[in-house]
């Protein structure tokens, strides 16, 4: 397994990350046992680094998280959690004040069975008045990380254009990691326009869903997969064209991802051991370059189509 620092953070992350978004049932049933015996995988796979949520599953996956956490000795993982986005009862709901986000942190760790978060984001700010991430949510955080119940302070986010009005608009050193997700896979390479802004910023950078949210992959992109239906429908001609070539369009994609070292780390979401097995397995193989070059000219007519959250 290779590992990169996240920016000036000090933290050492394994190449390829864990979400712990599916031990909240997200995108498919769990079983509780098998998602526990996920996170044991991961760890002894050499995953050090594993993201989870108050929103994923309304705190069903810091739940089942925090049972897995108990019989892992804390020295071997870093453990980063979200302030900003929740739900109850199947209702999304959004909250990035400054009480909310201090009370969220120590409602995280209490489920996490933690004492302390080595990051802490604030989650999806598009759906946030940005001004009020930058006034009183981001402030909230840094206070909590001087008081040591956070290491480091990071943002997640679709839209990429606010990860830089938010770190334009806080003291320097205040934002020190950047979370974006579906940007910098197979048919979207948008966070690349933003790498060196970010490091010029000393800001450390995590790539999530290689798989475009399940667009790149065998399986197919679930019922709700926000993505114009002509990029869905193309990424399913490349999947069977990768089918039809005897090669895995998820190989490809896990391998791309890691592929860039500027990128700390890529996380994936399953509640399968042997999903985490192959994905580790994946990113330690050559980079298929031809395949690549076919894949990505199939691309081209939908390359870096985007949507809006949910």
């Amino acid at each position: 397994m290779e590992y990169r620092t996240l920016g000036k953070t000090g933290m050492t992350l394994s190449a390829i990350g864990l979400g712990a978004s599916s031990l909240g049932g997200v995108f498919h049933s769990l079983k509780e046992e098998e998602g526990i015996h996920t996170v044991y995988t991961a760890i002894e796979k050499g995953i050090n680094f594993i993201d989870v949520s108050p929103y994923y599953g309304h705190l069903k996956a810091e739940i089942v998280l925090g049972k897995a956490l108990k019989g892992i000795e804390r020295t071997a993982y870093y453990l980063s959690t979200k302030v900003g986005r929740y739900g109850h009862e199947g209702v999304n709901t959004w909250d990035y004040s400054a009480r909310k986000a201090r009370e969220s942190v120590f409602e995280s760790m209490e489920r996490l069975h933690v004492d302390y978060i080595d990051l802490i984001n604030v989650h999806d700010i598009e759906f946030a008045d940005l001004d009020i991430v930058c006034k009183e949510t981001l402030p909230a955080l840094v206070e909590l990380r001087a008081e040591g119940i956070v290491k480091h302070v990071g943002i997640t986010n679709l839209t990429l254009r606010h990860f830089k009005y938010i770190i334009d608009h806080v003291p320097a050193g205040t934002v020190e990691s950047v979370l974006s997700f579906c940007h910098y896979c197979l048919n979207d390479d948008a966070l690349t326009d933003y790498l060196d802004y970010f490091e010029s910023k000393s800001v450390g950078v995590i790539n999530a869903s290689p798989f475009s949210m399940g667009l790149l992959t065998e399986r197919g992109a679930p019922s709700w997969h926000p993505a114009p239906q002509p990029l869905q429908a193309l990424c399913r001609s490349v999947v069977s064209y990768c089918q039809s070539q005897g090669k895995s369009i998820e190989r490809l994609a896990v391998r791309y991802a890691v592929n860039n070292p500027r990128i700390t780390t890529t996380l994936f979401s399953t509640t399968r051991s042997e999903a985490v097995i192959r994905n580790v397995e994946w990113a330690q193989q050559p980079f298929d370059e031809a395949l690549y070059h076919e894949v990505r000219g199939m691309l081209e007519p939908r390359f870096r189509d985007t949507w809006l959250n949910s």
